[in-house]
């Protein structure tokens, strides 16, 4: 297909506090090695420790801590108690489907007069949209409560406040400076005036919040709505929100449920990603469940994947499950598509951009899978990236960023010539009028310039946390690791460097095009010590690696489940050739 292959640099982090980290592993009883991680983590004390080992779902937030949580509340309650009609609206990527599930699931516990709507991605295009709003009058909807979206629809809810509809906004976005839209409330962590102790939750964990704090003033017992956590956990992976403080509690917890006792749509859906039921990690939602639930949204309509996640019947939810799971294979072969396409048009100069970042555009190009494409081309070429089609008689698109510049930033400079943007500091979409194309791309590359004086900002970084020996890895070592998940953003998975290596012989291409390896790696003590190993995308090494020759692997070690029996397996992030070559 396409080389992905690029140099990368190793940054190998600092120890840390060497008698902190004596005493810690110590008093813990564990490897020195795992004692320098939980350092690096801010963790420096037995009790702290304990509670990073040992989360607390008693531990999380007052929800009432949330600037007009209490408005929000009492406004939900009129309407169940009064008997109005409530729409639960949502953006139609993973987060928002979660969030509209999660509070749905919620409110129909209460009142029978209640439904959601997800804004078609062609034809609305992201946010609450006058169309959608159109819908709730036509049916009698009083109250509307937005989820991932709505933060700056001032417009909007002010043409929802002139048919005689409420507004509740869930959002986790960036609000524009001193400026809310006209809601009866507005959740928002990252609202300047709130003083919420933690604003990275994601738009589904917004929601989450709104549940509790409704069960908590009206005494419905806390342990009914924790099932909801598998919901919220699936949104926490997907959107990449920082895996730290409640965050991480709400996902260890949600993990649980997900693995014990996954509601209908999401068990159909661990069946036909071909996972382990019981044995899910934050990874396996990120590659398998979260781009199955995105499908919709990106092929039909982000209303199925709500469906199947709020399905009641089994053969229903198999169905639905299905379904998605054909739109996720259709998307995997048009994004595959569109990423060549996008590839060559880089190699043989036809972009619009490949200087200070890579911007592509075509017409035809699906406007689902853009995002996916960007991300790939980050990966192939490591700048800032546009990926950009026609869609309503605009140009729209996706835009991913690498590591240490901020993308929201660069377009946001150019927010006078384009007719919607939105996003986070690495990823973000916009969308303008097809004249202004060339002005956008002369301004984008002159910001970029001027932004990035550094060359080496666009050579990739690969982080490791601590050397390691192969001996090391003892079932004691990796039994503790494992309780440092879930990881992500912020407690990520450990990388660990191990130098001067060599495959057994047994090494060998695989995937459908050769282009992973899978190797049997010794590290040369006495006696010998061997680990398992997966290196995707690394199929370059492999003539260097089968004569023999030795190589220094930076890794992180993951669970392999195969025919029943599960071993730790190193997950490869990078290869260097030593001198010494046979």
């Amino acid at each position: 297909m396409y080389d992905m292959a690029r140099e990368k640099k190793w940054i190998i982090a600092e120890k840390g506090n060497a008698e902190t980290i004596s005493r810690l592993s110590s008093e813990l009883g564990v490897d020195p090695v795992l004692a320098e991680l939980l350092v690096q983590r801010g963790v420096n004390t037995f009790s702290e420790a304990r509670a990073f080992f040992r989360p607390d779902i008693n531990a999380i937030y007052d929800p009432f801590l949330m600037k007009d949580m209490d408005r929000a509340v009492e406004r939900v309650h009129r309407a169940v108690v009064e008997g109005e009609k409530i729409l639960v609206y949502g953006d139609y990527d993973v987060d928002g489907t979660t969030a509209v599930s999660l509070v749905y699931t919620f409110l129909r516990r209460l009142t029978d007069k209640i439904g959601f709507y997800i804004p078609d991605r062609g034809d609305e295009g992201y946010g609450l949209s006058y169309k959608g709003l159109d819908y709730a009058e036509s049916r009698g909807y009083r109250l509307v409560i937005t989820l991932d979206c709505g933060i700056k629809a001032m417009e909007k809810v002010d043409y929802a406040r002139s048919k005689g509809i409420d507004v509740i906004i869930c959002d986790h976005h960036l609000p524009e400076p001193d400026q809310l839209p006209a809601a009866a409330a507005v959740l928002d962590p990252k609202r300047d005036d709130c003083r919420y102790p933690f604003d990275d939750l994601s738009g589904c964990g917004v929601g989450f919040k709104l549940v509790q704090a409704y069960s908590q003033q009206y005494d419905l017992p806390f342990q009914d709505i924790l099932p909801l956590l598998d919901l919220l956990v699936v949104s926490i992976a997907s959107d990449l929100v920082s895996i730290v403080d409640e965050n991480r509690i709400l996902a260890h917890f949600g993990l649980k449920y997900l693995n014990e006792n996954p509601r209908k749509g999401l068990l159909a859906l661990i069946h036909l990603a071909g996972l382990e039921p019981g044995h899910l990690t934050i990874d396996d939602i990120v590659f398998k469940i979260g781009p199955r639930l995105n499908a919709a949204g990106r092929m039909e309509s982000g209303s199925v994947a709500v469906e199947l996640l709020t399905a009641q019947d089994d053969e229903e939810a198999v169905r639905i499950g299905t379904e998605i799971n054909d739109y996720n294979n259709e998307r995997k072969n048009i994004d595959r598509r569109i990423t060549q396409e996008a590839v060559d048009m880089v190699r043989n100069g036809t972009c619009l951009l490949s200087g200070s970042a890579t911007i592509v555009y075509n017409p035809d190009w699906h406007k689902g899978v853009v995002g996916i494409v960007a991300s790939r081309l980050v990966e192939a070429f490591y700048k800032p990236t546009f990926v950009l089609t026609k869609s309503n008689g605009f140009v729209t698109g996706s835009a991913r960023s690498i590591h240490g510049f901020d993308l929201y930033e660069a377009i946001e400079s150019c927010a006078d010539i384009l007719e919607n943007f939105g996003g986070h500091l690495y990823a973000a979409g916009l969308t303008l009028k097809e004249e202004k194309l060339p002005e956008f791309c002369e301004r984008m590359d002159r910001f970029i310039s001027e932004r990035i004086k550094d060359a080496k900002i666009f050579t990739p970084l690969v982080n490791i946390d601590a050397r390691l020996d192969f001996a090391q890895i003892t079932p004691k070592f990796f039994r503790i690791l494992k309780q440092f998940q879930p990881f992500g953003p912020g407690n990520n998975a450990p990388v660990f460097l191990t130098e001067n290596v060599y495959d057994n012989g047994n090494g060998r291409r695989v995937g459908v095009d050769g282009g992973h390896l899978k190797l049997e790696l010794i590290q040369e003590s006495h006696p010998y010590h061997h680990m398992s190993a997966i290196a995707f995308n690394m199929a370059q090494y492999f003539d260097n690696i089968k004569a023999g020759n030795p190589v220094d692997v930076c890794y992180s070690i993951v669970e392999n489940y195969y025919r029943g029996s599960v071993n730790p397996q190193l997950r490869v992030k990078d290869l260097h050739e030593r001198d010494e070559v046979i």
